[in-house]
Formats: structure tokens, sequence, C-alpha cells
């Protein structure tokens, strides 16, 4: 590991003003979210995994907590949770349509 290189990131992350703190966090926080074309179907997913955004919402409307969806899926951390909620916030339509589209092919 390289801790002149962290040390310096931190003084970097310390040097922005809160809106420039914001904008990174929300950054990284995209980077957590990907889309890639036969993965999972092309939806939404959490870095370098096959879980789909919107499972972790339907558990979380379910009634899951954090900490219990973190016991179930232990290569998450709080982070990924984190970037999970922002992007349902962000694009929630899209979200609920696919939880809704996957209940009905469960009632059929």
């Amino acid at each position: 590991m390289n801790a002149k290189l962290v040390n310096s990131l931190v003084q970097i992350i310390e040097s922005l003003t809160p809106e420039e703190q914001s904008l990174l966090f929300e950054r990284l926080h995209n980077n957590t979210i990907q889309v890639t074309p036969g993965v999972c179907g092309g939806q939404p997913r959490i870095r370098n995994t096959r879980i789909p955004v919107w499972t972790l919402v339907a558990f979380r409307q379910q009634g899951a907590d954090d900490e219990e969806l973190l016991r179930n899926y232990p290569t998450l951390n709080p982070a990924d949770l984190s970037a999970t909620w922002l992007y349902y916030e962000q694009h929630r339509e899209e979200c609920d349509r696919v939880i809704a589209s996957l209940n009905e092919d469960r009632d059929d």
C-alpha cells in the first residue's frame, strides 16, 4: 500500500468545499453501480457482483435493514448499500417497475 499517496488524497479531500465533497462522493457512489449487457440481464448491479440493485431494494421494502443485508450478502459493504439507496432515489421509477414486473410474474 502506498501510504504517502493515501495521505495526499486525504489532504486533498479535506481541502474540498462541502459542495465539492458531495460531488466527489456522488461520483464514487455512481461507480459502485454497474450496468453491463449480458450480466444480470443488463440490470443495474453492485460493482463486480451479480447482485442487482432491485434485489436489495425489494428486500429493504420487505423490512430488511442494512445489517441484515450485509449479513446475507457478505461480499457487500456499507458503501455498496449507500450507493444502492442513492441509485434507487435517482432511479426510483425504473427500479419499482422491475420489482412490480417480477411480482406479477410470480403471481401468474
